[in-house]
């Protein structure tokens, strides 16, 4: 029915969630399942009391298959963010738990969908189900779990002063939020700043009474400050306070606590400095595949003088090596960002995403040199080649393998198992069930490294 809707949706994260339902229906088609009946209507919040209830779906067993098909529509339905699409994940969610209870995927599902919809405390509760059941936190959960908790301290910490600021407020605490705020809305717009603050902080303090959705009391809460910023006269001091706590706990929630914004003293390095720190150096580049995971080659890939792995690399040190020199990884998830190295590449291809996740992953201490912004998405910022040239996302491997070979300063610059995942996956557990996605141009990789290649074995492709 969903997939019905979105014919001819000019919304681009529409279409791509189009794509995946087609991509689910044929699943179910090729499994013979039986589609799910329609869900009730009544919109988010119809929705989210069945799921906080715990309500299950109808059991017929969720198989491997299915249920990534599953997950790839979810997840592009959080993407898109309508209360339609935040529905379907929130089904999604449900089907899984019920079919398998403690998956972890379905738990983070559930949990990013419930803090979509401004649910925080449910949220946080399948949140931290998630981290009993994983001992790897790729994802950050327990720094977004931590700010949720500062986040929500200091939006309380902000109702209290504003309580203590308007003692009027307490009496028009009782009525409804919604009709009280209209009220003190009229009231300001004739002008009437005294009967209108009380009324409009009164509904404030109902939705925080009421733990009405954090997405209506930011909101309003925003309003709120913006009108009493746009007057003349007040207490400066008071609303300083005011604004500095909603501004923190906006903050919080948006990036996390951070414990430690200086990293202790990393060593920032550009790409001039890359290039000395790598200078003359043998260099291998490991690749997440099966055909490593079973190759016992561990001795002849410590011997290299740099050992490059990436993203969510998994070490057996009979067949994978024990040393990482340089960890190259997108910035969209953590995985080994705590595993100590010599250097850390991250990649990234907005600026701005980019700076939050260094800002919110990055371990103190567990790296001595860090790629700055001119070593951020090397083959589009410093090879200039654009989508008219190269279309797809490049991945981590292959920005990294492209930086090498433009650099062109290593005597030996060998990819050890990369086969473009023929073999399959091999990484840590948690990343294990991350989808091999389709926006990169594996074949068109594949084509420029072997264009390059000076001599390939099952194993080893030499490019220098």
């Amino acid at each position: 029915m969903h997939s019905g809707k979105l014919v001819g949706s000019l919304d681009r994260r529409r279409a791509e969630l189009g794509e995946q339902l087609r991509k689910l229906l044929v699943v179910c088609a090729t499994a013979g399942t039986t589609a799910p009946a329609p869900a009730p209507a009544g919109g988010a919040t119809a929705m989210l009391k069945r799921a906080v209830k715990g309500a299950t779906a109808p059991s017929g067993g969720i198989g491997n298959e299915l249920l990534d098909a599953l997950l790839a529509v979810a997840n592009k339905a959080l993407e898109c963010g309508y209360n339609d699409e935040l529905n379907l994940a929130l089904i999604i969610s449900d089907t899984v738990l019920a079919e398998r209870k403690n998956s972890r995927a379905g738990w983070r599902l559930r949990a990013r969908v419930l803090e979509a919809i401004g649910e925080e405390r449910e949220a946080v509760e399948a949140y931290e189900r998630y981290l009993e059941l994983t001992t790897d936190d790729g994802f950050g959960v327990a720094a977004r779990v931590a700010g949720l908790r500062r986040a929500a301290d200091r939006e309380r910490d902000l109702i209290t002063l504003l309580r203590g600021q308007v003692p009027g407020a307490a009496e028009f605490a009782r009525g409804p939020a919604t009709d009280v705020w209209a009220e003190g809305l009229a009231l300001h717009a004739l002008g009437d700043w005294n009967a209108a603050e009380p009324r409009l902080v009164g509904a404030l303090l109902s939705l925080a009474e009421d733990e009405a959705p954090v997405t209506d009391r930011q909101e309003l809460l925003s309003q709120y400050l913006d009108l009493r910023t746009g007057l003349a006269g007040g207490d400066p001091t008071a609303l300083t306070e005011a604004v500095a706590l909603y501004a923190e706990q906006r903050r919080i929630r948006m990036r996390g606590p951070v414990a430690n914004p200086t990293v202790d003293g990393v060593k920032w390095v550009t790409l001039g400095e890359f290039r000395n720190l790598i200078a003359g150096k043998s260099i291998c580049l490991i690749a997440n595949s099966g055909r490593v995971g079973a190759s016992s080659m561990g001795k002849e890939i410590d011997d290299y003088d740099l050992v490059v792995r990436f993203n969510s690399y998994k070490i057996d040190p009979k067949h994978t090596g024990s040393r990482t020199d340089i960890h190259a990884t997108i910035h969209k998830h953590g995985f080994n960002w705590d595993k100590p190295v010599t250097t850390r590449l991250v990649f990234g291809g907005v600026s701005g995403d980019w700076k939050h996740s260094l800002r919110n992953r990055l371990v103190p201490g567990a790296q001595q040199y860090l790629g700055d912004e001119t070593l951020r998405w090397p083959l589009r910022n410093i090879g200039q080649l654009g989508n008219d040239v190269w279309s797809g996302i490049p991945t981590t491997g292959f920005n990294m393998l492209w930086l090498l070979d433009f650099l062109d300063v290593s005597p030996t610059l060998d990819l050890i198992g990369f086969d473009f995942y023929e073999s399959g996956a091999y990484r840590v557990q948690e990343a294990m069930k991350l989808a091999i996605t389709s926006v990169h141009e594996y074949t068109s990789e594949k084509a420029w490294v072997m264009q390059r290649a000076q001599s390939v074995t099952d194993m080893r492709i030499s490019l220098r």
